[in-house]
């Protein structure tokens, strides 16, 4: 009896490479390799950190910019609105921000003070503020008369003039950031602190002993009455930073939902 003779079928593609059918799983009869999800502990609490992290960051970027477009569409419709006195008594901050003002009055150098690490063209120096006694009142508003180069020698003080006679200021009402921690908060040894880190308007107000207005005064380009440069950054200034800075935390996050999908696949057989 001639014994049966086994054939092998090899088939071939149109472009003569051999094709093995369903390969060695086929022939050996076990099923190609599945994945499954089944997360592993470490990538999920990784994420489970990191993802609300990320996302919180992302979004407190955004409403920051958000918040700075709101301030320039108010500063732009109050750019051209005819300018207002300031009052001689106080007023809320909210009734002033952004709008065109003008004071008369005598400047009070004796409690003017200098705020450091201001930038113009790549060189540190000062910003000069210097109180206002309102005409006929006994209340004062800062103004800012500009920015100064700082002195060769770092711990020196520079020399600032300052108008003795009565002036009329006109300027832009700015209501200064309170976001900010001051070490050094009374005057020593009976001494004017001249030089300040930040312009903390409840700080100054209680070391200098007068009523002030909750805005500053800052001094327009042409007005005469003692300014320095003034070139003022506009309220929405580096929004476009804190938009890409939003974009890149929740890139973070959705890096580490992939990766956490990632390394939650598993090889079945």
């Amino acid at each position: 009896m001639t014994p049966t003779r086994m054939r092998t079928t090899t088939s071939f593609s149109m472009n003569g490479s051999r094709e093995e059918g369903s390969g060695d799983y086929a022939r050996s009869g076990r099923a190609a390799p599945t994945r499954r999800f089944r997360p592993r502990w470490a990538p999920t609490l990784a994420a489970a950190l990191l993802v609300p992290l990320f996302l919180a960051a992302g979004q407190w970027q955004w409403n920051k910019a958000s918040e700075k477009a709101e301030r320039q569409q108010q500063f732009d419709d109050l750019a051209t609105a005819p300018a207002v006195p300031i009052p001689a008594g106080r007023v809320a901050a909210e009734t002033l921000r952004y709008r065109q003002v003008v004071a008369r009055g005598t400047y009070v150098p004796e409690r003017q003070i200098l705020i450091d690490n201001r930038i113009h063209q790549q060189r540190a120096g000062f910003h000069v503020v210097t109180p206002l006694r309102i005409e006929g009142s006994d209340v004062r508003v800062l103004v800012n008369r500009g920015w100064i180069p700082g002195p060769a020698e770092r711990g020196r003080v520079p020399e600032v003039a300052t108008p003795r006679s009565p002036v009329e200021v006109s300027g832009q009402a700015v209501v200064p950031t309170s976001r900010f921690f001051t070490l050094k908060e009374e005057i020593s040894d009976g001494e004017w602190p001249q030089v300040w880190q930040n312009l903390d308007m409840e700080r100054y107000a209680r070391l200098a002993g007068f009523p002030v207005q909750p805005v500053v005064i800052q001094m327009s380009a042409d007005n005469t009455a003692g300014g320095f440069v003034r070139e003022w950054p506009r309220p929405d200034d580096r929004r476009l930073t804190n938009l890409g800075y939003a974009l890149q935390w929740w890139s973070f996050a959705a890096t580490a939902v992939a990766l956490w999908l990632y390394h939650g696949l598993r090889r079945k057989t």
